[in-house]
C-alpha cells in the first residue's frame, strides 16, 4: 500500500451547485491537513453503488488513475459504509477517507483542552465502532466452516470491547463536565448577566471579535478551519455599564458529522442555554447566505433556534460597498436583524455600540 498520503484523489457523484461548494469545501479542508487534491473522479449516478461507493468498474479504475497522478490517498465527498470503504481500499490499494473522518482528524489536530480532546476521541471512536463490525464480519467470512468462528473474530471481539468500554468511560467524565457547566450557567443567572453566545460557521473571525473585546491576547487566533474548539467565556463592558458574558463556540460546517455533533453537545449546550445568539457571518464568503443557512439548520439540530439572536457581518472591510449594502438587505429580507463590522480591523469602541444596537434593541 503506498504511504504517502500528501497527494489525493477525490472521489464524488455528481451534484448540483451545492454539490460543486462542497467539493471546494472539502479541498479547503484537506489543505488543512497539508493534502493536496491531484484529480477529481466524478460519476453520474443516482445514488452511491452499495459495494464501491462509485460504480464497480469506475472504483476499479482507481488505482491505475492514482498510479497515474502519484496519489496515496482516495477522499470520498460523501460519508462511507464500512464495505464500502474496505472494497476500495482493496481495489487501489490506497488510504481510503470520507469527510466525517476528514474533519475529525482536524479536530484531533486543533484540539487543546483535556475536555476537547475527550470530545473528539468520543467522536472517533463511535465512528470507527462501525467500521469495526464491517471488519470483522469479513474476517469472520474466513473461518469458512458452518458453526465455526472466524480467524479473525477473537480480535474483532476485543477491539469491539476496547472501544466500547472507552465510549462509556468518555461519556461518564463529559456527564461530569456537563454538570460543571450547568452550576457555572446557574450561578450566571443569578447574578442576572446576560449571556450571548457566538455562534456561525468555522473561520467566520467569532475568536477575533472575542479576543479584540475582551482584550485577551491569550486567546487562539488563525486563519484556518476550526482553528479552536474550545468554549471560551469572556466578561464583555458595554459601553453604558451593563456586562454581558459573552461565549465563543466550535464552528459549524455543512455536513457535520452527527458523530461530532452529538460529542460535542456538551459544548453546543452553551449556545443553546445562552439568553441571546449572536450569529457571526463571514461577509466576505460568496456563500454567505448559504452559510447562514448552514448555521439555522445547526441550530434547530441544538435546539437552539428558538432563542432571540441577530446577526453581526463580519469582515466588511474585505468587500466594496455596494457588495456588502445588497447582502445587508438580503440578510434583512430573511428576517434577520443584522449589522457589519470588521473584527480584525476596528477598535473596541467601534465594535462595541454595534454589538449593543444588535442585543439590546430585542429588549433584553
Amino acid at each position: 500500500m503506498a504511504v504517502e498520503r500528501g497527494r489525493a484523489v477525490l472521489i464524488a457523484l455528481e451534484r448540483m451547485e451545492e454539490g460543486e461548494r462542497l467539493l471546494l469545501e472539502l479541498e479547503l479542508l484537506l489543505t488543512n491537513l497539508d493534502v493536496d487534491v491531484v484529480e477529481r473522479v466524478i460519476q453520474r449516478r443516482d445514488s452511491p453503488d452499495p459495494a464501491f461507493f462509485l460504480g464497480s468498474g469506475k472504483a476499479r479504475d482507481l488505482k491505475r488513475i492514482c498510479d497515474v497522478v502519484d496519489a496515496g490517498l482516495i477522499v470520498s465527498d460523501r460519508p462511507l459504509t464500512p464495505r464500502q470503504m474496505a472494497n476500495l481500499k482493496t481495489e487501489s490499494g490506497r488510504y481510503v477517507w470520507d469527510r466525517p473522518l476528514i474533519i475529525m482528524k482536524i479536530f484531533e489536530e486543533r484540539a487543546r483542552t483535556s475536555e476537547a480532546k475527550l470530545q473528539v476521541e468520543l467522536a472517533r471512536c463511535r465512528y470507527e465502532l462501525p467500521h469495526l463490525r464491517g471488519l470483522g464480519h469479513q474476517m469472520s467470512r474466513l473461518g469458512g466452516g458452518i458453526g465455526t468462528r472466524g480467524p479473525g473474530e477473537t480480535e474483532f471481539e476485543r477491539h469491539r470491547r476496547k472501544l466500547e468500554r472507552r465510549i462509556r468511560d468518555i461519556t461518564r467524565k463529559l456527564v461530569q463536565v456537563k454538570k460543571r457547566r450547568k452550576s457555572q450557567r446557574k450561578r450566571r443567572s443569578r447574578s442576572d448577566i446576560l449571556t450571548v453566545a457566538m455562534v456561525g460557521y468555522t473561520n467566520s473571525g467569532k475568536s477575533t471579535l472575542l479576543r479584540r473585546l475582551s482584550g485577551d491576547g491569550s486567546i487562539y487566533v488563525a486563519d484556518a478551519l476550526f482553528a479552536t474548539l474550545d468554549t471560551l467565556v469572556r466578561s464583555i463592558s458595554m459601553s453604558d455599564g451593563r456586562t454581558i458574558l459573552l461565549t465563543d463556540t466550535v464552528g459549524f460546517i455543512r455536513e457535520l458529522p452527527p458523530t461530532l455533533i452529538a460529542a460535542f453537545r456538551t459544548t453546543l449546550e452553551e449556545a443553546a442555554a445562552a439568553d441571546f445568539l449572536l450569529v457571526v457571518l463571514d461577509g466576505s464568503d460568496p456563500d454567505a447566505l448559504e452559510t447562514l443557512r448552514v448555521v439555522r439548520d445547526t441550530l434547530k439540530d441544538i435546539e437552539a433556534i428558538e432563542i432571540p439572536r441577530a446577526v453581526l457581518l463580519n469582515k466588511a472591510d474585505l468587500i466594496d460597498r455596494s457588495t456588502l449594502n445588497g447582502l445587508l438587505t438580503r440578510i434583512r429580507s430573511e428576517g434577520e436583524d443584522v449589522e457589519a463590522i470588521s473584527a480584525s480591523k476596528w477598535d473596541v469602541k467601534e465594535i462595541t455600540p454595534v454589538l449593543e444596537k444588535l442585543v439590546f434593541r430585542t429588549g433584553l
